[in-house]
């Protein structure tokens, strides 16, 4: 036979293969995608947490110092400024990885339509509003996240001002404590969704009777 019809032959063979796959196999490779998609998500976390550490042990020697001591507030202040600039580089970082994660998971909803057991695909479709929900949490951890960073970031630029007053100092404070409380309790939603999202996306495949070895879970936040 000649080589190029044996090349077209294999081809179609498999394209139709690929055509005729079920739309619960065709989520499970959607589902690894969108862990793939979110390594970038993931790689950030260790990172995010140094600079957390890094701006805290910065923010303690400021408070520490006396005011005649203005300089090195000064210094140390451009320096927090620094790490929070990185910070916000991280978390851009982050979120653009679950916009793409997001991206890709949409795709499952096509697949869904497909599903002729009826018990499945209402399965199913709980499974893409539990992940939806986790996307929503991040959507509102990440605004949290950025106001919470320019509250930070006006604190290190107000230490830098010479007779500055206690209270303007308090006041600001207040403002960054009242940011983060609300990051901390919207980090313990996104972890309680990314826990039941990845025990409903198992329990799918397995009563999709998907004979799986590898299946990937998607990442909780580590700060």
């Amino acid at each position: 036979m000649n080589n190029r019809w044996f090349h077209l032959i294999f081809l179609f063979i498999l394209l139709t293969g690929c055509m005729s796959q079920s739309p619960e196999k065709n989520i499970y490779f959607i589902l690894e995608n969108v862990v793939e998609l979110e390594k970038p998500f993931k790689e950030q976390q260790k990172p995010i947490s140094e600079l957390e550490k890094k701006e805290s042990e910065i923010y303690n020697q400021i408070v520490s110092l006396n005011t005649n001591e203005f300089e090195k507030i000064k210094q140390l202040s451009e320096e927090a400024l620094s790490v929070l600039n990185e910070l916000e580089d991280r978390m851009n970082k982050e979120y653009k990885s679950i916009v793409q994660s997001r991206n890709e998971f949409s795709k499952i909803g096509d697949e869904i339509s497909k599903i002729n057991d009826e018990p499945l695909k209402t399965q199913a479709l709980q499974l893409q509003k539990t992940m939806e929900k986790r996307y929503d949490i991040y959507e509102s951890l990440y605004s949290h996240y950025i106001k919470a960073l320019e509250y930070n970031k006006k604190l290190y630029e107000m230490f830098q001002q010479e007779n500055l007053s206690l209270n303007e100092i308090e006041a600001q404070i207040q403002l960054i404590n009242d940011a983060y409380k609300q990051v901390k309790e919207t980090i313990k939603s996104f972890n309680e969704q990314t826990k039941q999202y990845n025990e409903a996306k198992l329990k799918f495949f397995e009563d999709a009777g998907l004979n799986i070895e590898k299946q990937s879970k998607s990442t909780a936040l580590l700060r």
